[in-house]
């Protein structure tokens, strides 16, 4: 399995320098906005802006890829990356920082399409699931220590920024330098929300929930952690604790949700959520310990429920609709991580911080009891209908799993189709 890698080492090497840089500064820019004096509000608009602009990515950088090909395609997104990590520290206001975040969001769904069809181009069916394993362990290895960067200088420094800029730039040597072919350009697929919330709508609110309660953390979760007396080092150890919880969660709740109905598992990772943020509010202020408990207990909880959704999703569609299903769920997520911080920042303004993980907690309540009320109507898929939760997995790994056998695939049911064969 090791030369499995071989093809795609020099762009693993890029994604750990690239997503090293990426963490430093979604923690470093809550936390020094705050330090700047912006309001709650504003600082929840920071996240909503950038989940904006990678919303947009997702739709717009195909085209950007088919004009230009995937390495001139990466350099460019890298170097406007870069230069924005650096615009961040030259002019120190919201209204300058929103656009910006929102280009930043751009900038990286861009790169994240263009890494993993990269990848999914250069694995075989039987190296896909282990070449993505290893992805993904980079993705939270640096990004881990991303956050971690951040007690390098203090927050009013030039210097974080530079280093986060730097990261981001270094990440174009190795896909600029390597001898590879390029992959081919990434496929446009159409996306219809109507018709993917008829197909599923627990996958559908799932998948919209998740990513409000994600982008709440992302976007708020530094500050909710300064403001409850945690210094820079306690922030850093704060947000990586939580992501770390949610890798380990992943497998063990996916491989539980294949031997019963996901909705079970949908309702029981919500709840289980939901209990962890009112903790994180009532109990941990009077117990020291408490807040890296309770923050473990929600992101293992919290973060693997979107790869349970997926698979729920995935569930009731044929494989011809796998990629279509893939780019729906992945917008509807970030259209969720856009309203979830501006709603929650809102709250935290009116009613203070712990208002954060009270909304997170009441959205994933609310979503339990829509599955509750769902599983009352509908049954459970059939067997026969029913994905390995492992290769969902591996879809939701990809924020845009664009495998070109399978737009291969749709084209040649669609010919038959045509021509009656």
């Amino acid at each position: 399995m090791a030369s499995a890698l071989g093809p795609v080492t020099a762009l693993l090497i890029s994604v750990a320098i690239l997503l090293m840089g990426n963490g430093l500064q979604s923690t470093l820019l809550p936390v020094r906005a705050n330090i700047e004096a912006f309001s709650t509000l504003q600082i929840g608009i920071l996240g909503s802006f950038y989940f904006l602009g990678f919303a947009a990515g997702c739709l717009m950088a195909p085209y950007v890829v088919r004009r230009v090909g995937h390495i001139r395609a990466f350099t460019a997104m890298v170097s406007i990356a870069s230069a924005v990590a650096l615009a961040h520290a030259m002019a120190v206001s919201p209204y300058v920082w929103w656009p910006l975040r929102a280009m930043t969001g751009f900038c990286f769904a861009a790169l994240f399409m263009i890494i993993e069809s990269w990848l999914n181009e250069r694995s075989t069916n039987e190296t896909r699931g282990f070449v993505f394993s290893i992805y993904a362990v980079i993705n939270l290895t640096v990004l881990t220590l991303g956050q971690l960067m951040i007690v390098l200088d203090s927050p009013t420094a030039f210097t974080l920024f530079a280093v986060s800029s730097i990261l981001v730039s270094l990440a174009a040597v190795p896909v600029a330098m390597t001898t590879a072919p390029a992959p081919a350009p990434i496929d446009q697929v159409g996306i219809r929300i109507g018709r993917l919330f008829k197909t599923s709508p627990v996958g559908f609110a799932g998948c919209f929930v998740v990513g409000a309660v994600n982008g709440c953390f992302w976007s708020l979760g530094p500050l909710f952690a300064q403001e409850s007396g945690l210094s820079v080092g306690g922030i850093a150890v704060f947000m990586s604790v939580t992501v770390i919880a949610g890798a380990i969660g992943q497998y063990p709740l996916g491989r539980a949700s294949d031997k019963t109905d996901r909705r079970r598992i949908i309702v029981g990772i919500a709840l289980a959520a939901a209990a962890a943020g009112i903790a994180l509010v009532t109990v941990a202020p009077n117990w020291p310990p408490g807040t890296l408990v309770f923050s473990f207990l929600f992101g293992a909880f919290a973060f693997p429920l979107y790869a349970v959704s997926v698979a729920h999703t995935n569930d009731h569609v044929s494989p011809q609709d796998y990629v279509e299903v893939a780019g729906g769920l992945l917008l509807l997520y970030a259209l969720g991580a856009v309203v979830g911080p501006m709603a929650a920042s809102g709250l935290m303004a009116r009613f203070g911080p712990n208002s954060l993980f009270a909304f997170t907690a009441a959205t994933q309540t609310a979503l339990a009891l829509f599955v509750l009320v769902r599983m009352q109507v509908r049954d459970r898929a059939p067997a026969a209908d029913r994905g390995d939760f492992t290769d969902s997995l591996v879809a939701t790994a990809t924020l845009s799993p664009m495998d070109p056998a399978a737009f291969d695939e749709v084209d040649e049911q669609d010919a038959a189709a045509a021509t009656g064969r």
